[in-house]
């Protein structure tokens, strides 16, 4: 957690917040427990030394964003509710580990019972400010009770707000009653709230009306990707692909066409065979060998193992619930784990000092190393047990912390416990080496697998307390500044480390001999920028002259040429499996009626076409200032040449010219191409994405052929 200074009234707050804490864990049984919090009630409206909380006149800002109501919220309008804001960023993985609890504390008392959870934004990274961009972090994370998107921390300021996450609940006359910082008061939350409805509905202060609740989920149809985020490749060349907002992992050949969709769009924790098995958002991913996959199953908290010989899903370790050591060593599925973000493979001896003839006849046994990102740690499960950094024999199937003390520092250090990570969310091994993208701290750090120092490699900040040394700036070591990056790969045939700089949405690539970093500056086939969206993983080719990119926030996959730095989209064929299946997210029949547009147009089959689109907005709706408005074509029919490929809307417009190469057999098929348009727009002070496909067809009854068209498509709310 990161902390500002100290204001009267949050230490009023922080002072009756803990006294209560302490006497409610130290009582003896459930209806003690109750009666503390009873007696913190009844002594409420006379005590007279809260007076200065009494006085806070709390309010969101007018000018705000609101996501999941149809319009904005007011502490002044939701008299009679008892608030729970929870003061969140959305980078935060203690921030994401209070979600279940609100969710729970939902499910137990709904807005007409007098209870309203709001999540009010306060970003930390400047990428977190734009709306469009925690709109995508609402959708990915499933939240779906009324967020602020109070980008300039206004209500932050007002109470003295000092760490992320942090839960203030309000009475129902808008005055603070309680202040729990960090993660783990589920339990006490829900006896809390409990407790404070009975209390002030025996004195009828209590609201039960409901609120005009509207998921903003709705306006982002199903589609075969859903947020991926790590992408690696097999010892053979195929890819696997981490589809975190479908819930599952795809396997596919090195030319896109999809083998195996493992898992499920409704999450769970479910071994079994490939088709019935069930995973919870899923962030890392790696081949273990050419058949086997390990899979970092971070909502699970768990290491899951997919096996495509025998086409079978099993847990390796964690036991489905978050766990908060910082140890470990026990079996794996009997090991708690905490929100595991990405693994990776290294191979070695055991470190046995027995004298052997010819070393190279010593089989090397397999760690897999995991980036906890919930305890800010190094972990590691080993398959077969060894014998490793001064000679500390691991156990077969144990899962046990190797570097990092569980503090979220940026500390480097010679020795593994005396490190401290910052939230490590991606892993790449060259050699000897392990190279960490430590997120919260916007560095890339280094860590010996012969004895386990962790070093610097580029960003962050000498001072290993300072989590907000983050920006763009290319450079070494400390100099340069990243934000908030969570990929990483090697590139053994240039010897380069290549970075995801998520939140400042570029790929960058590292010069591991001298620690400096420079940006890539990718263009499109038609020569405009690349534009990403919170990429989150890399993978490179088996030749290294290709690097794939997965642009979370915009659903796709980018293949970039590393000679040219040319990029095009790495589109996935599903046609040998079942197009829809119980692994496929389900999609509303109206609403895929209403996105998919088919126009039939009387193209020239000798000269080449212009098509010009304009997406008018209905009356209320706007496009969101500064965030992308993007167009790709996602299928074109062999007979014809459609360019460019992609690019990004001016003023609701764009142009494509379209070239048939292949009359005779352009037709037998009458649909040309698909182009898929991904909006942000505004609607009064909420903010939502909205996609919108066009299937282009050619009229092969008319015959005039016409060279210039104009497709105009109405977008309505």
């Amino acid at each position: 957690m990161d902390c500002n200074d100290d204001l009267a009234a949050i230490d009023i707050l922080t002072f009756i917040t803990d006294e209560l804490l302490q006497t409610y864990k130290s009582s003896n049984g459930e209806n003690e427990k109750a009666r503390t919090i009873t007696r913190f009630l009844d002594r409420w409206n006379d005590d007279i030394s809260i007076a200065k909380l009494k006085g806070l006149a709390l309010e969101f800002e007018t000018d705000l964003d609101w996501f999941n109501v149809s319009c904005p919220l007011s502490v002044a309008g939701l008299q009679g509710k008892i608030i729970v804001l929870d003061f969140f960023t959305y980078c935060c993985i203690n921030c994401m580990h209070v979600l279940p609890e609100l969710h729970s504390l939902e499910e137990r008392f709904p807005i007409e019972s007098g209870i309203v959870v709001i999540g009010v934004h306060s970003p930390k990274f400047e990428n977190e400010r734009n709306a469009a961009n925690l709109l995508s972090a609402v959708q990915r994370y499933g939240i779906s009770h009324p967020i602020v998107n109070d980008s300039r921390s206004g209500m932050w300021r007002a109470i003295g707000i000092r760490c992320w996450p942090s839960l203030l609940i309000l009475s129902p006359t808008g005055v603070p009653m309680m202040l729990l910082m960090g993660e783990g008061h589920g339990k006490f939350l829900q006896e809390f709230v409990a407790a404070s409805l009975s209390f002030f509905s025996r004195q009828g202060k209590i609201d039960h009306r409901g609120l005009p609740i509207k998921l903003f989920s709705d306006f982002q149809p199903a589609s075969n990707l859903r947020f991926p985020s790590k992408i690696v490749r097999s010892p053979n060349g195929r890819y696997a692909i981490a589809d975190t907002g479908n819930n599952r992992v795809l396997v596919l050949t090195g030319g896109g066409m999809i083998q195996h969709k493992i898992g499920g769009y409704q999450p769970g924790f479910v071994d079994g065979n490939l088709t019935t098995a069930r995973f919870n958002k899923p962030q890392g991913i790696a081949f273990l060998n050419e058949n086997i996959l390990i899979v970092a199953d971070t909502k699970n908290h768990a290491i899951r193992q997919i096996s495509l010989t025998n086409g079978m899903v099993e847990t390796l370790a964690g036991t489905g619930h978050q766990g908060n050591e910082r140890i470990g060593g026990r079996l794996g599925p009997l090991q708690p784990l905490s929100s595991p973000w990405d693994v990776a493979i290294f191979r070695t001896r055991d470190m046995d000092m027995s004298f052997h003839l010819d070393e190279r006849n010593i089989l090397e046994k397999t760690i897999m190393l995991i980036s906890m990102a919930g305890t800010h740690q190094i972990w590691g499960y080993f398959p077969e047990g060894i014998i490793w950094w001064k000679f500390r024999k691991f156990e077969p199937l144990c899962c046990v912390s190797l570097i990092g003390n569980g503090l979220e520092e940026n500390r480097n250090n010679s020795y593994p416990q005396n490190a401290a990570f910052a939230q490590p969310s991606g892993l790449a091994i060259s050699g000897d080496v392990l190279y960490i993208a430590d997120s919260e701290s916007s560095s890339i750090r280094k860590a010996s697998m012969i004895d386990g120092k962790v070093m610097p490699v580029v960003g962050g900040d000498r001072n290993p307390l300072n989590l907000f040394a983050f920006g763009d700036i290319d450079g070494r070591l400390f100099n340069a500044k990243l934000q908030h990056p969570l990929g990483v790969t090697f590139n053994d045939a240039n010897n380069r480390l290549y970075v995801a700089d998520t939140y400042n949405h570029k790929i960058k690539v590292i010069d591991i001999e001298s620690n400096d970093i420079s940006t890539l500056q990718i263009k499109n086939q038609d020569n405009t920028n690349l534009v990403l969206n919170e990429p989150a993983g890399l993978c490179l080719d088996a030749n290294g002259r290709n690097l794939l990119v997965a642009d979370t926030n915009n659903h796709s996959i980018h293949i970039i040429d590393l000679v040219t730095l040319i990029a095009q989209p790495f589109c996935l064929d599903f046609s040998l499996i079942a197009s829809a299946s119980e692994t496929d997210a389900p999609q509303d029949a109206q609403k895929t009626k209403e996105n998919n547009i088919i126009r039939t147009l009387p193209l020239d089959l000798i000269k080449p076409s212009n098509i010009f689109f304009n997406l008018r907005l209905s009356p209320r709706l706007n496009f969101t200032e500064k965030a992308p408005q993007k167009w790709i074509l996602k299928s074109v029919c062999q007979s014809v040449k459609v360019h460019p490929s992609c690019g990004t809307l001016l003023d609701g417009t764009c142009d494509l010219q379209v070239q048939v190469t292949k009359p005779d057999f352009f037709c037998e098929s009458s649909q040309i191409f698909t182009i898929e348009f991904v909006l942000n727009l505004c609607l009064s002070n909420c903010c939502l994405v909205k996609k919108i496909t066009v299937s282009i067809k050619r009229n092969d009854i008319t015959e005039q052929c016409i060279s210039n068209h104009n497709v105009i498509i109405d977008i309505e709310q």
